[in-house]
């Protein structure tokens, strides 16, 4: 039996925690050889995948303390065009065409963000990975990964995290916790539910994108979601 994706386009947002694996900072080469495995996995199936990428493994803005916000935002954005070209090669290193898109221009490192070229990357089958955020402080890569999925018209955001859905409390502190296996993005508000930011959130219900929260260290989890399997939680119009 073939297996039939759900999904033409994703934007896959990745955590720069996720990048670090179990070390926490850093990265750890197991889990981007297997990231990479697994996207190429899923464009072989016709799956066009964009990347947007954190840099929480590397520097996060709100660790500058006494630090000004804009300038520790900038530097967050620097992490993340680190973690952009650390998974760009990997990919590459697997046979795999990618492009880094930047939304600061660095034209020795990576190509300036344009809609219409990342489009056209797409199309053609290569990964494109954005980086630096939206190029604003103060604007999380949450809220990059719900812009860049409303630019490119992407049918999902597949949200892989260090943990395997959303709970109504963080299960790493209450045993107690319960799974949510659906939600509406009012409920995700409402609730105040640390999926991603309010403003990411808003900006997927304004138009319409649902998302896929899962776990990142069980293997072909990235897959699974593309084929529309039950994993995690899906956050949707109610």
């Amino acid at each position: 039996m073939i297996e039939k994706p759900v999904y033409s386009r994703v934007v896959l947002k990745l955590s720069g925690e996720a990048l670090a694996g179990k070390q926490g900072h850093g990265f750890d080469h197991e889990v981007l050889s297997q990231i990479a495995d697994e996207v190429i996995e899923i464009c072989n199936l016709g799956v066009q995948v964009a990347i947007v990428v954190g840099g929480g493994n590397i520097w996060r803005g709100r660790s500058g303390i006494g630090m000004d916000r804009t300038t520790a935002d900038h530097m967050g954005m620097l992490a993340t065009v680190i973690n952009a070209l650390a998974l760009q090669d990997a990919l590459e290193s697997k046979g795999m065409q990618t492009r880094v898109q930047t939304a600061i221009e660095m034209r020795q490192i990576a190509e300036l963000y344009i809609r219409r070229r990342a489009i056209r990357h797409l199309e053609k089958g290569r990964v494109v990975i954005f980086a630096s955020g939206t190029g604003n402080p103060y604007f999380s890569t949450d809220t990059t990964a719900a812009l860049r999925a409303a630019e490119i018209e992407a049918d999902v955001i597949l949200l892989a995290k260090n943990i395997d859905a959303v709970y109504d409390d963080d299960p790493r502190k209450n045993p107690n916790a319960k799974r949510l296996s659906k939600l509406s993005y009012i409920d995700v508000l409402n609730r105040g539910l640390a999926v991603m930011d309010s403003t990411a959130i808003t900006l997927c219900m304004d138009n319409k994108i649902p998302i896929q929260v899962f776990g990142l260290e069980s293997r072909n989890n990235i897959k699974a979601a593309v084929l529309g399997k039950e994993i995690g939680t899906i956050i949707k119009e109610g």
